[in-house]
């Protein structure tokens, strides 16, 4: 797997490290894998998948046991983001900060970089 080109190539908050380690457990998965593909109404969306293994090109991003896998084209996307675990009362979703995106949908699905 690649390393990180730095410490800040992506980063994971505790509350999703904490939901993505109970989620693995679970299912029995290596890790959630994230992704960002064409579509949505701003052009890319996010794609959160969990894994049984991880792939030799992935991007790693490990926090207090859970494991994050990224391939190098969304990294190009999701470079300096932060992935972030939300619960509330609007519900309970993954949440990604990413500078790399110059506007977002309304919902926040998808984002235009």
């Amino acid at each position: 797997m690649t390393q990180p080109p730095s410490l800040s190539a992506f980063s994971l908050t505790p509350a999703a490290a904490a939901r993505i380690k109970a989620l693995a457990t679970q299912q029995n998965a290596a890790g959630l894998r994230v992704s960002v593909l064409g579509g949505g109404c701003s052009g890319f969306q996010y794609e959160f998948e969990l894994v049984s293994h991880a792939n030799p090109e992935d991007l790693n991003v490990e926090r207090d046991g859970a494991q994050v896998l990224i391939d190098p084209d969304s990294l190009d996307l999701l470079l300096g983001g932060e992935l972030d675990f939300v619960d509330d009362l609007s519900g309970s979703y993954f949440k990604i900060s990413n500078p790399n995106a110059t506007s977002r949908c309304g919902c926040g699905n998808s984002f235009s970089a």
